[in-house]
């Protein structure tokens, strides 16, 4: 998966005109002032170094700490040109340009607060790109854990696994649909579930998110459809008895679908 353009790919969905291929240049001319900068030095570290410089000390990127949950934050085009972020599309950034860079990086999949690790020979780095490029040691995820959770949490080995891209992309597409469910934003929030669902098609979460945002949207005849192949997908689920009286009342006529009660 190419990363950075299928994130560009969504945000075109809410920006129409916009040009992917600009944006997937202005990534490539990032990548061309860092080593520009570097002449021939090639040492990984350094140039890490030199990226982190680049991007949060000469062009200030930084996190949006104000304003967090803008969707502008989630949409990659509006990175770069705002150069405010939440830590994930910060840190596709930070990859992309890395990447382009041959640098040894991945993201990382922390709880609550995305990582990318720099993985160099000798040792490994944790950066944190919500927080100015911070790096430390893999040996100090746990200061990074506090961070988030106050202290109340102990680190885990799991907490350090690698991401895909594809598991990225769906990342942000989980924070899209978050943002919009919260505003209620159903349409919006449509789109970005059936996003979702084209990357991992047998999600049961999403099937029944789905169904729900058809049901508030008035399409009842396909969320009956999508609510019923959510109970075939997870016959299991402890919502089972929700999702068959949700059902019915759709079946009747009814709607008692409403908000926070779905989410």
């Amino acid at each position: 998966m190419n990363l950075a353009r299928a994130c560009l790919l969504v945000a075109k969905e809410e920006y129409p005109q916009l040009c992917v291929d600009l944006y997937l240049a202005r990534l490539d001319q990032l990548a061309e002032e860092a080593r520009d900068r570097l002449g021939d030095e090639t040492a990984p570290v350094v140039v890490l170094g030199e990226v982190v410089d680049l991007l949060y000390r000469r062009r200030k990127f930084r996190g949006n700490r104000e304003a967090y949950y803008d969707p502008r934050n989630s949409y990659l085009n509006d990175v770069l040109d705002r150069g405010l972020g939440i830590p994930l599309t910060l840190g596709i950034v930070l990859l992309e340009v890395g990447w382009r860079l041959g640098l040894p990086m991945e993201g990382v999949r922390f709880p609550g607060h995305f990582l990318v690790r720099f993985q160099g020979e000798a040792y490994h780095l944790l950066i944190d790109p919500f927080h100015g490029g911070d790096a430390r040691p893999e040996k100090d995820a746990q200061e990074l854990l506090d961070r988030v959770y106050g202290g109340v949490v102990r680190m885990r080995p799991s907490y350090l696994r690698p991401a895909t891209r594809r598991e990225m992309f769906v990342r942000l597409l989980t924070n899209l649909k978050g943002v919009y469910t919260n505003v209620g934003d159903d349409v919006r929030a449509l789109a970005v579930v059936e996003r979702i669902l084209m990357a991992i098609p047998t999600a049961p979460a999403e099937n029944r998110m789905r169904g729900v945002l058809l049901a508030r949207l008035g399409r009842h005849e396909e969320a009956v459809e999508q609510l019923e192949r959510y109970l075939r997908v997870a016959p299991g689920a402890s919502d089972v008895p929700r999702i068959e009286a949700l059902l019915r009342d759709l079946r009747e006529g009814r709607n008692p679908v409403d908000g926070s009660e779905w989410q």
